[in-house]
């Protein structure tokens, strides 16, 4: 195996021209436009009629070191492609604040990458800045209707963001020094990634219909108690303005020239989890089988993607991945992360309780499942049987992907499970919850069903923020729960499969434009803090090369 960081094997690659890669799609010239050599945004009506089978990669419940979902999602598109499949990749845009914080960037690794892997990781197309800076001018035009007296809230609901962890601006009081500098509020921000917006563009099928989304926005709440929206503040004109570009796919390639649409990027934990409808649309156009990914474990980016995504724009995946490691199993049967990569028999067996619980989910949803393990180092085939003879046991196909040493070649056995399980006819996906239920059944139904806690229980702040969700008519829409992605309960303590706990929900948030109500359970933030060695602290340039950002 290549001793090659990450950033070494991409700085070899030789992607084909964009142009090329964009007309080997199908592409006209008027359907993309390049951003200079290796990547390009493509056009809304690429977005065509769906040729292809969509198939899902999801992940066992995640370790603080990631579970190379996206390494493996790159790998078997790649070896989808050797296969002599046509393939087509549609994955999320990678924020700055885990790219600079804990985990690095989110690429894929080793020779299972898209590239340009550096411009990814960092400015790419200018998406984020982009929604930035929508969701920031909304919040300075909503402080300076309440300055000018053009509105009277009660209650500002709308916060700032930013693209990067900064635990000191979760909280903070904005407006101070006198009367010329706005109106005193208590206030903060979200990261980029948890903003309504990033959701809003993600869920769109088009323009007309991201600006109605702009419209639904809920910005405060009036003396009367009624809803103030952005339709109301009349700024959504400028906010389409700021994203005509940014609501466009991104096409870049993998290492092995597989074309991937990378595009929006919520986080799982904290937001929905999943890639643009419109990335996804175009990879289902352009290929006859479109691999995309949803963040973190099966309770989270995968429920979110069924109950939400697939729910709001009527997608049916054709095979579900689920990702695992041998490390991860041993890391959920108690051993401490360190230690999670040497042989372990029995944390093992233990850490596979947890395995069983994401297939139960997935199998619920209706999918045709194949568990993947994410093969390091090192890792031994007696261990690896283990693995193997359970999931088989419990009803999927299984194979090993070593795609992060071999690329496309080492997903070979993957691709082939894969094109074996897929339904040639997709059926729409067995939803958690009916979308008239009320929101606590909805929440209650997950918290059993998908995590195997024993119920939720609403704090008081959460009930006052029911009353009020009703009373905005927000009831029917789906749940979106944040919570802790180390554990299918709201406490990242509880490994495993943790059963009979109460799932604690603080508060609720109407997130009208995107279209579902944001549920933050247990001490879940919704802007990260660095660690203690931030991985910005490697990074650095030479030559005029970014070094270190892996």
């Amino acid at each position: 195996m290549s001793m090659l960081s990450d950033t070494e094997i991409a700085r070899l690659a030789r992607p084909r021209p964009i142009d090329a890669l964009a007309g080997s799609l199908g592409l006209t010239p008027d359907e993309f436009e390049p951003y200079g050599r290796d990547k390009a945004k493509v056009g809304l009506s690429a977005a065509r009629q769906a040729r292809g089978r969509l198939v899902l990669v999801t992940a066992t419940s995640g370790t603080p070191a990631g579970s190379g979902k996206t390494t493996v999602s790159v790998a078997l598109a790649d070896g989808l492609a050797r296969l002599g499949q046509s393939a087509a990749l549609a994955l999320r845009e990678p924020s700055l604040g885990p790219c600079f914080g804990m985990k690095g960037g989110a690429t894929g690794g080793g020779y299972a990458q898209v590239v340009p892997s550096t411009s990814i990781n960092l400015h790419f197309t200018g998406d984020f800045h982009a929604i930035t800076s929508a969701n920031n001018l909304l919040a300075a035009l909503i402080d300076n209707a309440r300055h000018h007296g053009a509105v009277s809230l009660k209650e500002v609901l709308w916060r700032r963001v930013l693209d990067v962890n900064d635990r000191a601006l979760r909280l903070m009081v904005s407006g101070l020094g006198g009367p010329a500098n706005g109106v005193p509020a208590e206030t903060g921000f979200d990261i980029t990634a948890a903003s309504e917006i990033m959701a809003a563009l993600c869920l769109s099928d088009g323009e007309a219909d991201l600006r109605a989304r702009l419209d639904r926005l809920l910005l405060g709440v009036r003396a009367d108690g009624s809803p103030y929206t952005g339709g109301e503040l009349g700024a959504t004109g400028a906010l389409m303005a700021l994203l005509v570009d940014a609501q466009k796919p991104n096409l870049v390639q993998t290492l092995e020239g597989t074309p991937a649409f990378v595009h929006g990027g919520p986080f799982a934990n904290i937001a929905h989890g999943c890639n643009s409808l419109v990335a996804t649309r175009a990879a289902l156009a352009c290929a006859d089988w479109a691999v995309t990914e949803a963040g973190f474990g099966s309770d989270l980016g995968a429920e979110k993607f069924f109950n939400i995504k697939c729910r709001q724009a009527g997608l049916a995946p054709a095979a579900c991945v689920l990702v695992t490691s041998l490390k991860a199993l041993r890391w959920h049967g108690g051993v401490e992360l360190s230690d999670a990569a040497y042989g372990n028999a029995d944390a093992l067996r233990q850490g596979l309780a947890n395995l069983g619980r994401h297939l139960d989910n997935l199998f619920a949803f209706g999918q045709q499942v194949v568990v993947a393990l994410n093969r390091f180092a090192g890792d031994a085939d007696d261990e690896i049987a283990v693995v193997r003879d359970y999931a088989r046991a419990k009803g999927a196909r299984f194979a090993v992907c070593d795609g992060y040493a071999k690329g496309g070649e080492g997903a070979l056995e993957l691709a082939q499970a894969v094109v074996d399980a897929a339904s040639d006819t997709p059926v729409a996906p067995a939803y958690s919850y009916p979308l008239d239920a009320p929101l606590e059944e909805k929440l209650d139904a997950l918290c059993r069903r998908v995590y195997g806690g024993a119920g939720v229980k609403l704090s008081a702040r959460a009930r006052t923020d029911l009353t009020q969700l009703k009373a905005f008519g927000c009831e029917q829409l789906p749940v979106c729960v944040a919570k802790t992605p180390f554990s299918f309960s709201h406490d990242a303590k509880l490994r495993g499969a943790p059963e009979g706990f109460v799932l604690p929900i603080e508060r609720l948030y109407a997130n009208a434009g995107a279209g579902f109500v944001v549920a933050m359970a247990g001490s879940v933030l919704r802007m990260p803090g660095l660690p203690r060695q931030p991985q910005a602290f490697n990074i650095d340039v030479a030559g005029g090369e970014v070094h270190g950002l892996a």
